[in-house]
């Protein structure tokens, strides 16, 4: 069965400035969407999806796309803007990208960050998930949340609550340290180390686009539209509360990297050589 991975890259990256989905980590000008899609590749993805804007599509295409096309079957989709209202320019969200796949994506799929790197562990669990299931049996990869945090400055995660093996809920929480204290009220609160929580990568069936045709319609008639997110796990949590679908939840214990800040890099550079060094990229 063909799946594909649909790469979210339309995010403005202004905390670390520029198109930090393009920028290099090897010393041959590599990126981290280099070794996602040759991850996933490996573990049985067909054909990679990247959602992009119209504004940084030149850009994307020359310092990302036509490398990456010559490894694997690849399309574009655009965020469309044409529904922002006058004054906004920042996209409405993870939902909305996604939903601008339909049409395009019409097999089981994964979604992940273009600026993440989730480590080749990661793609096995969904590939088979993705492989065996039916509509409206969803998964997701929840990482501890101790090895997703930055020393460069505070993060948003999605903290999951996980019963039986399946996802209950998801919780952004907003301001988590490097210690993983974050912000309550006028309280500092600290979550557990092992926490597992949501990095977007989650694997979906062509069903979501109903439910997020759905739900979008009801975002644009309620939201305030200058500064709402229209954001994917709300969606899934939604259908998952009305009984339209259940979230395999599969853990992985490897260190996740991204890049939030520009200090990030020097990290995931030396987590990424090490693994080159170590022969898991031979072929790249």
């Amino acid at each position: 069965m063909d799946i594909t991975l649909v790469v979210m890259a339309a995010g403005m990256g202004s905390r670390f400035g520029g198109l930090k989905q393009a920028e290099p980590i090897t010393e041959d000008g590599k990126g981290i969407l280099d070794f996602s899609v040759y991850d996933a590749k490996k573990a049985g993805f067909t054909k990679a999806v990247f959602i992009i804007r119209e504004d940084m599509k030149e850009d994307f295409l020359r310092l990302v796309g036509h490398r990456i096309e010559k490894t694997i079957p690849t399309e574009y989709v655009i965020q469309d803007t044409s529904a922002l209202p006058a004054g906004r320019t920042k996209p409405f969200g993870t939902g909305h990208a996604i939903l601008c796949c339909r049409g395009v994506v019409n097999e089981p799929f994964a979604i992940i960050n273009a600026d993440d790197y989730y480590g080749a562990n990661a793609f096995y669990a969904m590939a088979e998930h993705l492989r065996n299931a039916k509509p409206g049996e969803y998964a997701m990869t929840a990482y501890e949340v101790g090895k997703t945090l930055s020393p460069n400055g505070t993060v948003s995660r999605g903290v999951c609550e996980v019963e039986n093996g399946y996802l209950k809920k998801v919780t952004e929480t907003c301001g988590i340290a490097s210690d993983a204290t974050y912000p309550a009220g006028d309280k500092t609160c600290a979550l557990a180390l092992d926490t597992p929580v949501s990095m977007n990568l989650w694997g979906l069936t062509p069903d979501i686009f109903d439910r997020l045709s759905e739900d979008f319609d009801t975002f644009l008639k309620s939201a305030d539209l200058q500064k709402a997110e229209f954001y994917i796990p709300s969606v899934i949590s939604s259908a998952v509360d009305r009984g339209l679908a259940t979230v395999k939840v599969y853990h992985n214990a490897d260190r996740w990297y991204g890049i939030t800040y520009r200090a990030d890099l020097a990290k995931i550079k030396e987590a990424v050589k090490g693994y080159i060094d170590n022969g898991l990229y031979n072929g790249i």
